[in-house]
């Protein structure tokens, strides 16, 4: 068996041409123009450039774009006001703090300054929460835009046994729980689980969130699984230069899977996608308005 590959790209490209239909709906039937913010503290490289694609992404799709860069020695007091700022800006829909923050700021207590409904990330305790008990709340990007791929490829997840390898709260946990709300029967594996071959091994549906390169191993897939991966690990070669690479050893589990995610062009290209979507649905719950199909 070879892998079909699940293009992230082209599946990205096809949700932001979606999400551009819906805003102008929603301009034209409803005067409602979507708008993200995002704060970036400090001059990390990859950072900004993260930031730059996500601007241009959100004035391609028609919506307003605000960016705030900071120093990274501004005080948490001034980051948390310009958050709260934010909060009460009637033209913004959607807020964004990039991360990693600098050592000195508490990053939860910026999370949790930022209102839970113009939370397009998914952090605040509150959207966590509501995930868990089956609200309706904001969803993180990166695992939503993994569900949408399962979900197109496979049709109806119900009763499939899913393993997501990682526990972080970003990706790890939120994943187990989109899954468990598929109806999957979902087991949450990470370092110190036991036997993780024989875990991974059963999976219909394996997500690799862990960050270490290449951990999941190709033979431990089921024939026949589909593998998500979420990892991007950058790793130096034989001759000196680097590549990336994901968690799990791509060549040797896509001869097993019956489809895969590659890295890079996998997972990566739809988390700006499903933050332009989540603006969306930010501004339509705010406004009252259905959110258009």
């Amino acid at each position: 068996m070879t892998a079909s590959i699940i293009d992230g790209k082209a599946f990205a490209a096809n949700l932001k041409e979606k999400v551009a239909q819906k805003v102008h709906i929603l301009k034209t039937e409803h005067g409602l123009t979507p708008g993200l913010a995002v704060v970036l503290v400090g001059e990390d490289p990859a950072s900004q450039v993260y930031v730059r694609n996500k601007n241009k992404s959100t004035v391609a799709a028609g919506m307003n774009s605000f960016e705030y860069l900071m120093n990274d020695d501004v005080s948490e007091e001034e980051l948390i006001k310009k958050v709260e700022e934010l909060n009460a800006d009637p033209a913004v829909h959607g807020i964004l703090v990039q991360l990693p923050l600098p050592k000195h700021i508490n990053e939860a207590a910026v999370i949790e300054t930022i209102a839970p409904q113009k939370d397009v990330d998914g952090f605040h305790v509150i959207n966590s929460g509501l995930l868990a008990t089956g609200g309706k709340g904001m969803v993180p990007c990166t695992p939503l835009g993994c569900i949408m791929m399962l979900k197109d490829r496979l049709g109806s997840l119900s009763g499939l046994d899913a393993v997501v390898v990682g526990r972080s709260n970003i990706v790890g946990k939120p994943m187990a729980q989109l899954l468990l709300n598929e109806s999957c029967t979902v087991t949450i594996a990470h370092s110190r689980t036991r036997n993780l071959p024989e875990v991974v091994g059963r999976a219909d549906i394996v997500v690799a969130a862990v960050g270490v390169p290449e951990l999941v191993k190709g033979a431990w897939i089921k024939e026949g699984a589909v593998v998500i991966d979420v990892g991007i690990n950058r790793i130096e070669k034989e001759d000196g230069k680097t590549k990336l690479v994901g968690d799990v050893e791509f060549d040797k589990a896509a001869k097993r899977a019956s489809a895969i995610t590659p890295v890079p062009g996998g997972v990566g290209p739809m988390t700006i996608a499903v933050l332009l979507q989540n603006t969306v649905t930010a501004a339509c719950r705010q406004m009252g308005i259905d959110e258009p199909v």
